[in-house]
């Protein structure tokens, strides 16, 4: 079973982060951040499009060269768990571990390239998770790719809970994606937080996603404040 200890940066591109969290092209225009966001291009290449974006994650207090080498030294370890663990992983538009690296390399790379220039224009933000230094409704929507749900075990579900609470408070719509664990096995936090935020007044659905690259993991969880009558 695929398994990792800590979190480690490990970046997807611009195209799966839309399909992951099912962006309309209209949702591009809006106000966006990305928690946890670690190495991926989703920022770069969203900022090339006009795209207002915000990533937070504490990898971002390294600078350049250092967050190459975290990404040179965690790149063999994900690549050899992957390949003991291909049948958690659906081929199909990746085709093979080889390919896999060589897309999360080009995205990982194009982070790279923008880092400097988007940390000196605050779009690469030290911060992490359940605390944002963002005042209430700073954002449209919020967004965490393969963190929540993802570390189920390393995280624990007092984190989880705190974690969605803060990003419900920084911005009107919130989108977590994959649901599963690490090992393709479902969360077994899905559910309370599901019923958490519901008991609060939030709207919270599970969605299918045009994206699965975990075995199983084709939803998001969408959470919105719910709107008053009249």
């Amino acid at each position: 079973m695929f398994t990792l200890d800590q979190v480690v940066p490990w970046g997807r591109s611009f195209e799966e982060y839309q399909r992951m969290f099912g962006m309309t092209s209209h949702e591009l225009g809006l106000r966006i951040l990305g928690c946890g966001d670690g190495p991926a291009s989703f920022n770069a290449k969203a900022t090339r499009l006009g795209t207002k974006v915000i990533s937070c994650d504490p990898i971002y207090r390294y600078d350049v060269d250092q967050l190459r080498s975290r990404i040179a030294s965690t790149y063999d370890e994900i690549m050899e768990q992957t390949r003991r663990n291909a049948d958690e992983f659906v081929w199909n538009t990746i085709r093979s571990v080889d390919e896999l690296g060589q897309v999360r390399m080009a995205a990982m790379n194009d982070f790279l390239d923008d880092y400097p220039a988007g940390k000196a224009e605050g779009r690469y933000i030290d911060a992490e998770l359940p605390a944002l230094p963002f005042n209430d409704a700073s954002f449209d929507l919020a967004f965490c790719s393969h963190f929540l749900f993802l570390y189920t075990t390393q995280l624990g579900e007092a984190f989880h809970r705190s974690a969605i609470q803060e990003m419900c408070r920084v911005a009107a719509e919130v989108r977590i994606f994959p649901l599963l664990a690490l090992g393709a096995t479902p969360s077994p936090l899905v559910v309370p937080m599901v019923d958490e935020f519901r008991e609060q007044g939030f709207n919270v659905s599970i969605e299918s996603v045009p994206f699965e690259f975990q075995r199983g993991g084709n939803q998001m969880m969408r959470i919105r404040r719910a709107i008053a009558d009249g």
